[in-house]
């Protein structure tokens, strides 16, 4: 058998470049899922914010978002007008921004999905705070597959623990 047939393609166990490249198409479409995440990450964590800041003080407002991101007042602007172009907030004058419903279950799924990361990041040993700091980043890449996979193995350890 030759290398291409006996290993997956990947780095190997000590860093060493793939012996076989993945198909073109099969390639490109996983990196055309890494930027495409990318993207509606920003997106994801205004409308989880935006929801986090309704539910806890009923209101949101761009000052706010801004501070807790991280960003500037303006970069705040901006990206909420993405969120108004794409149909997931609105706003009024002289009052803060508000999801809508699509924003809303957006969030919704946002928020489970981070749950579900960071659950999975503590059971296997991970801290809660740095478990809670990864996941923000691991949630927007994750695929449902995954997901899914993530969710029976932690159904399956609780069976075990009884």
């Amino acid at each position: 058998m030759t290398a291409s047939t006996t290993r997956r393609p990947g780095r190997s166990p000590d860093g060493e470049p793939p012996a076989v490249l993945p198909a073109e198409p099969a390639q490109a479409a996983r990196h055309k899922r890494a930027r495409t995440a990318r993207a509606g990450a920003l997106l994801e964590d205004y409308v989880e914010l935006i929801d986090d800041l309704l539910a806890t003080g009923g209101e949101a407002r761009a000052t706010d978002i801004a501070r807790r991101l991280g960003v500037s007042h303006a970069t705040a602007i901006n990206t909420i007008g993405r969120l108004k172009l794409a149909g997931l907030a609105h706003s009024k004058p002289y009052r803060g921004v508000f999801l809508t419903e699509a924003g809303r279950a957006l969030a919704q799924t946002v928020r489970a999905r981070h749950r579900l990361v960071v659950d999975l990041l503590v059971a296997i040993g991970v801290p809660q705070e740095v478990a809670e700091s990864d996941a923000e980043g691991i949630e927007h890449h994750v695929s449902e597959p995954t997901l899914n996979a993530f969710q029976e193995f932690l159904r399956s350890r609780n069976r075990e623990l009884g």
